[in-house]
């Protein structure tokens, strides 16, 4: 059985050459025991030179990986929107590569039994001689669909526009959070989260339940503590200095969400205590003032709660109808059938980005496409797809997209809604109060337009500053490069659970981000989940508030570990270790 090292030895190995044989790259590493292979006598799998396309650094012709990191960390499709339609859109085939099951790590000096780069969706560089082996780099994710449906032609967006952005004060800012030299070093990032160093029951915690939460950076506690030791004040309506600075935190963080998520503007962002009220808010406004009897939404198979209770609610008292858009065994989208559930009555379809519960990807650019052209609203839920990949709303074009602070990094009980500023004009207020009117008299009430009529009373102003500072430490390690890691932890996870007797993995998405659902036979779910934590590794350990999909896979709960930026290699080996001992 190889050790840990040698798996992340061959990994960097089976990375370097995959990056080459992608769909754009210039093959400059060749197969196994080829030119550019590393010699399998030799324990160094540096960086092989790898041609990168001018075009993803920005214009620049950088030959060698070592030169094109930090270069590339700059470049302007490094925020590229995961967009894209696959190449034979009108056929509704499967987009991107199979799972990471036809990897094999058996022989740390090749690859055994032969690999087609092309059936591995894998796609990042390594360089093991950084910091002890864990040095991945901020590569890349490039080439063709296989990547979140990225394509490696894809025109970089146009610059967005950057709102007026106040540096936090030196005493809340953390000018170490990125990674230096461009290189993802989680065993450094590691160092930027408190509660990490925390022991459970004697053991080293392991954090491996980021899909129920994620932990806090401190930078984004020393902006919270900030906050109330020298802002502390309401907003909007004083004239006071602190209140100047308590709006200026507010709306600063209001901006940052905007250009976190490519928006046009900080009015199409609405701060909700999370994606779940983004939801019930689309639902109680737009929703009771839009659909009737006779008219339908579509929801997918893979929804988590929050995103179908409000709109069953909403149906039962209005009368319209609900469609579900299927999964296939595998826990895809069957994106043609959801297509034959379009027609005129469908006024809205809300599915979610990323499953919280398979890890599924959806095809969220095509869904989108094909609702708008049958004449439907989107609403996306970003709740589980925003830490994990750049989401650009300009490229996806949803009406709505919700998502959660404390899913990226953030605080609890901050998220936001975006939506475009004339749906949201138009929508009728939901909760009433001050700060969302304009005049109020018995007889009449004249209410602001968007984003302020959502926001009625006191709004969670500290935690606003948290979110656009957890914000900030996300685009500062680099979207790209956070997506690459967790690629490689799943595919590493994936590989090592496989290989248990008794595990089965449930779901084998052709895209998959942030979490594996798994259940071990001869034990239930809440047993293997207790045996974790008495170890001092956390997942969550049930059905997800995601019943419909689990289900529909033929369970009612799983154990899924789910990964964040700190996560190593090492994590995915002390769960696998209890594993063993079950």
């Amino acid at each position: 059985m190889p050790s840990a090292g040698e798996d992340e030895r061959l990994l960097a190995r089976i990375a370097s050459a995959l990056f080459s044989a992608l769909p754009g790259q210039t093959a400059a590493v060749g197969a196994p025991g080829g030119a550019g292979w590393p010699d399998a006598a030799t324990d160094g799998v540096g960086p092989q030179p790898v041609a990168v396309p001018p075009a993803a650094l920005g214009g620049a012709d950088v030959r060698d990986l070592d030169q094109a990191l930090p270069t590339y960390a700059r470049a302007p499709t490094m925020d590229a929107p995961l967009l894209s339609t696959p190449p034979a859109l009108g056929g509704f085939g499967r987009v991107g590569a199979p799972d990471y099951g036809s990897l094999s790590f058996a022989d740390q000096h090749g690859v055994a039994g032969g690999l087609d780069p092309a059936d591995v969706p894998l796609a990042l560089a390594a360089n093991p001689s950084l910091t002890g082996g864990h040095g991945y780099s901020a590569a890349t994710i490039q080439g063709g669909d296989e990547f979140y449906f990225l394509r490696a032609d894809s025109a970089a967006p146009a610059p967005v526009a950057q709102p007026a952005f106040e540096p936090l004060p030196a005493a809340a800012s953390n000018p170490d959070a990125a990674p230096a030299g461009g290189f993802y070093d989680a065993k450094r990032i590691r160092e930027d989260f408190p509660i990490l160093r925390e022991r459970v029951g004697g053991k080293p915690l392991v954090w491996l339940d980021n899909g129920a939460t994620t932990q806090k950076p401190k930078a984004v506690i020393d902006r919270i503590a900030w906050f109330y030791a020298h802002e502390n004040s309401n907003i909007h309506r004083a004239a006071h200095e602190l209140a100047a600075r308590a709006t200026d935190a507010y709306e600063d963080a209001r901006a940052t969400v905007a250009r976190f998520l490519g928006a046009p503007s900080p009015d199409t962002i609405v701060f909700t205590r999370g994606t779940t009220e983004a939801i019930n808010l689309v639902a109680q406004t737009w929703g009771r003032q839009n659909l009737r009897r006779g008219d339908a939404i579509i929801l997918s198979r893979l929804e988590h709660h929050a995103n179908i209770v409000p709109w069953v609610r909403l149906a039962e008292e209005l009368g319209f109808s609900i469609r579900v858009a299927p999964v296939d065994d595998r826990g895809d989208i069957i994106v043609e059938d959801y297509a034959r559930l379009l027609d005129g009555d469908v006024k809205l379809v809300a599915f979610t980005q990323v499953s919280n519960a398979l890890g599924t990807v959806t095809p969220a650019k095509i869904m989108t496409e094909l609702a708008h052209a049958a004449g439907a609203l989107v609403l996306l839920d970003g709740a589980q797809s925003v830490s994990h990949m750049p989401v650009d709303v300009k490229a996806l074009n949803p009406d709505f997209l919700a998502l959660s602070g404390h899913k990226i990094y953030g605080p609890t009980g901050i998220g936001a809604l975006y939506g475009r500023k004339e749906l949201l004009d138009a929508m009728p207020p939901w909760q009433g109060g001050g700060n969302m009117i304009e005049d109020v008299t018995f007889e009449h009430i004249r209410y602001h337009g968007a984003p302020m009529r959502f926001e009625a009373g006191t709004g969670n102003i500290a935690d606003a500053a948290g979110l656009a500072t957890a914000l900030d430490y996300v685009l500062a390690l680099g979207r790209e490069a956070i997506c690459a890691h967790e690629h490689m932890l799943i595919a590493y996870a994936e590989h090592q659970l496989r290989a248990q007797p008794g595990v089965r993995i449930i779901g084998e998405p052709a895209q998959r981000a942030g979490v594996i659902s798994f259940v071990v036979d001869g034990h239930d779910v809440p047993h293997v989940g207790r045996a974790l934590s008495r170890e001092g590794i956390a997942v969550r350990a049930g059905h997800h508030c995601a019943q419909p999909i689990l289900r529909r896979m033929g369970v009612e709960a799983t154990v899924r570990p789910s990964f964040g930026v700190y996560n190593t290699i090492e994590d995915v080996d002390a769960l696998v270790r209890v594993l063993k001992a079950l």
